[in-house]
């Protein structure tokens, strides 16, 4: 009983730390590059975990490195890049609903390449939810006719990332800590983090002189500790203590923190898009309740 309301506290936390995250990007834009924003993400997240977990980094076998390079590459690196460069184009509110792909995608990955089976209940539940998605998202586009949405590609791929993530996780990481996943992850890429900020612009005077350059730092900063090093830690207890289903429809319930955000910041809310929303939280509820004996 207390490990069942565990998983949902976490899964609420996850998703207020991770559904402000898209906010805290957008607004990093206002001073940063993507790639600068990307890489500086990287950098001050690994520095996070190594203060909190360098010393677990010994207990990592040989044999789990091949796992924990793959797992920091698609669940870190390349989406952190990814979604600065989405948000460029699109809306933060928007993105955090496109994210909402993953739990489909952990279940197909999960089925077709890694053999981990779900249930027929947790194929409808994230039906459901990806049912509530689609309304997001078409009313979304309805709502900002002039977004490239094109660049919806570089989230979609990042949802595929994370869904193959957190299959790796479950099935070959399991035995491992979850600080000490996220600390091996970053000491696997914090390297090619340093190597891409070193190419941007970051160190010329007129990044400096960027009057939002300040706020942009703080901006990062937050999103460094709490979306990135924190909720990775928190993310990979759940996905340890639950299913890859439950631990990936964390991205059902970020939107919906996403929007309010966007809200706040002046973006338009529609009734519709809270109706998507409940049918949201429908899916996830569907998804993981537990099958009866008879089912």
């Amino acid at each position: 009983m207390n490990n069942i309301k565990s998983k949902w506290v976490y899964l609420f936390v996850l998703s207020v730390i991770w559904g402000s995250s898209f906010i805290l990007i957008k607004k990093s834009l206002l001073g940063l590059t993507p790639y600068q924003l990307g890489a500086l993400r990287i950098i001050i997240t690994g520095l996070f975990l190594f203060a909190m977990g360098f010393k677990t980094i010994k207990t990592i076998k040989i044999s789990d490195w091949k796992w924990i390079i793959i797992s920091g590459l698609l669940g870190s690196l390349i989406p952190a890049f990814f979604f600065a460069i989405a948000e460029t184009e699109i809306d933060s509110a928007v993105v955090s609903i496109l994210n909402s792909l993953v739990p489909l995608n952990t279940i197909l990955l999960g089925f077709a390449v890694f053999k981990i089976a779900s249930t027929k209940r947790q194929i409808l539940g994230v039906i459901i939810g990806f049912i509530g998605t689609a309304i997001l998202i078409f009313k979304g586009a309805h709502l900002n006719p002039n977004q490239n949405y094109l660049y919806a590609i570089f989230v979609i791929l990042s949802t595929l990332m994370y869904a193959a993530n957190v299959n790796i996780i479950k099935k070959y990481l399991q035995h491992v800590k979850p600080l000490t996943i996220a600390t091996g992850n970053f000491v696997a890429i914090i390297i090619p983090a340093i190597i891409i900020l070193l190419f941007t612009d970051f160190f010329s005077a007129q990044t400096f002189e960027n009057p939002e350059f300040k706020m942009a730092m703080v901006y990062i900063t937050i999103l460094s500790f709490f979306g990135t090093a924190m909720a990775k830690i928190l993310f990979n207890k759940l996905v340890h203590m639950s299913t890859p289903v439950f631990a990936s429809s964390v991205t059902f319930v970020m939107p919906i923190v996403a929007l309010m955000w966007g809200f706040l910041d002046g973006e338009v809310f529609s009734l519709l898009q809270g109706v998507a929303s409940v049918i949201i939280l429908l899916g996830v509820y569907l998804s993981h309740k537990k099958q009866s004996k008879q089912g």
